[in-house]
């Protein structure tokens, strides 16, 4: 998922790139010069608002991957570590409980005070998500900011979640109260991990539930440092734990554990399944699932702001270096302008800056690590091998650390794996249509169903493909655009249930209906 955010200053950008860059429109604009060197405060794990050392003693580095380096050795969680903070979360969750005895607008007011500590300490902890996930460091900081209003709407909703009073027949009355589900565990990926991980704690949080994450294994760094600023903020011991760990040790082991009784996921679609299949296999724990996407973005020949919409198409394409489940990788691309579409895209991609996240005039940084650098270079062989005509990028850089060159293809077939399978990195594919029937039946022809966007300046069009495009979200004119106050989620195999919004709320809740016996009516 993508953290959402306005596209607008994308024009400007394009024209940037016109005035200064184009003495570069044989290369892309390489920049290594700046490094960066953060501490590393906090590596063990956190439950009972106390930091432990993994029960088996283990540990895993965790990377740089701009450049190869460790940055800390990580307390490693599995089964055993799962079972303790399992076991504290219960208890913090009775009744009669510190948790369960805060007024709602106090657990209002802990969410507006970690919202505060957000962005007293946001020059740290965007250093520490650059230097951990390659992040640009101005994209960290805004997904701070962002992050931290995420946190203060959720504040807002705590002493506003109820229920109904529901009219019967007869000599009854009933109502129904919205009550939390109780432990939850939350498991995140490392492409968004401040904002993948705060926008679960905040709405399980405000609903009054405890809270397990598990961020991703490449990228623990900010959710340990946000354990610390939840104590800071006066949450009681037992209601939030973090553990970092693998997916097969301790994701697995909250997703069979019989006293969890919620999990949210953010990841691939083959995780989803398999955590689909643990709930299934252990206690029908409720399951929210945001997973893979690709996402198609329509151009029409009737929009003729050519250059912004090719700006905004490979903007949403590469954001975060391409490392985004909604990205609009499928360039769908009317056949009247098709090869001026390609040429701006082209001038683009070969324009773009590359270099440190560090660096303020950076627009591309590293790929997460090598695992995932082989395999979007992998996708690309298969899109030269069938016949996709590369026309910019293509290849690995030659930098430490873990690069791949922006990437664009053009006449791309809908056949192809490059057309089909998540790559998950800076690769554009540009696909040729003719009309409005073809391109909507095309755009759905896959398995996935998280985004899509339509260019044009016929309103009856941009409704009707808007309407009939198979996905959670679809933006006309624009991509990326949104609030905290926007459900965002998947249809097909994108995933299950709605995050941010009222919405998301509803992942969180039981309704309990309760029907009471009245006197018999006064004569």
């Amino acid at each position: 998922m993508i953290l959402l955010r306005h596209s607008q200053s994308l024009h400007h950008l394009f024209c940037h790139h016109l005035r200064s860059n184009y003495r570069f429109s044989c290369f892309v604009v390489v920049r290594f010069a700046r490094k960066m060197s953060v501490s590393v405060k906090y590596t063990k794990l956190f439950y009972n608002n106390e930091w432990h050392e993994a029960k088996s003693g283990k540990t895993f580095e965790t990377v740089n991957p701009a450049d190869g380096t460790k940055l800390a050795d990580i307390c490693e969680a599995d089964k055993a570590d799962v079972d303790v903070a399992v076991e504290l979360a219960k208890k913090a969750f009775q009744i009669g409980s510190a948790w369960r005895s805060i007024d709602a607008s106090k657990k209002g007011m802990l969410l507006l005070k970690l919202a505060d500590l957000f962005e007293r300490d946001i020059e740290y902890m965007a250093e520490l998500e650059t230097a951990d996930c390659g992040k640009l460091f101005q994209d960290s900081k805004d997904d701070i900011k962002f992050t931290a209003g995420v946190i203060r709407y959720y504040a807002g909703w705590c002493d506003k979640i109820c229920g109904q009073n529901i009219p019967c027949d007869g000599d009854y009355f009933a109502v129904t109260k919205k009550q939390p589900v109780g432990v939850c565990a939350a498991i995140t990926p490392w492409n968004y991990p401040i904002a993948m991980f705060t926008l679960k704690l905040a709405p399980i949080l405000a609903c009054g539930n405890v809270f397990i994450g598990k961020p991703a294994e490449q990228t623990p760094l900010t959710a340990l440092y946000i354990a610390a600023l939840c104590k800071e903020a006066g949450f009681p011991p037992g209601v939030v734990a973090i553990l970092p760990g693998y997916g097969p040790t301790a994701g697995a082991a909250l997703a069979n554990n019989m006293d969890v009784n919620k999990i949210t996921f953010t990841g691939s679609t083959e995780v989803g399944k398999l955590i689909m299949k643990a709930s299934g296999d252990s206690n029908l724990k409720r399951v929210t699932l945001e997973l893979g996407g690709k996402s198609p973005n329509i151009i029409f020949s009737d929009y003729d702001n050519l250059e912004y919409a090719a700006s905004v198409a490979q903007e949403a394409a590469m954001t975060n270096m391409g490392q985004c489940c909604c990205a609009g990788t499928r360039t769908f691309v009317q056949e009247g302008i098709y090869d001026k579409f390609v040429e701006i895209s082209k001038m683009l991609a070969e324009t773009r800056t590359v270099g440190s996240p560090m660096n303020d005039d950076s627009q591309h940084g590293p790929q997460i690590d090598s695992e995932q650098k082989g395999k979007i270079l992998d996708l690309i062989e298969s899109g030269k091998k069938e016949g996709a005509k590369v026309v910019f990028g293509g290849k690995s850089m030659d930098q430490s650390g873990f690069w791949v060159e922006p990437t664009v293809f053009a006449d791309v077939e809908d056949g192809m794996r490059i057309a089909k399978e998540e790559i998950f990195g800076p690769v554009q594919s540009i696909f040729k249509f003719k009309t409005l029937d073809e391109v909507v039946k095309r755009a759905n022809d896959t398995q996935y169903g998280l985004g899509g966007a339509v260019f044009t300046k016929d309103i009856d069009k941009a409704y009707t493909v808007a309407s009939s495009i198979d996905a959670g979200t679809v933006w006309i004119n624009c991509y990326n655009a949104g609030e905290a106050n926007t459900p965002f989620g998947g249809f097909k195999m994108s995933g299950i249930g709605r995050e941010y919004g009222e919405e998301s709320l509803n992942n969180y809740l039981e309704t309990k209906t309760v029907i009471l016996k009245v006197p018999q009516k006064i004569n």
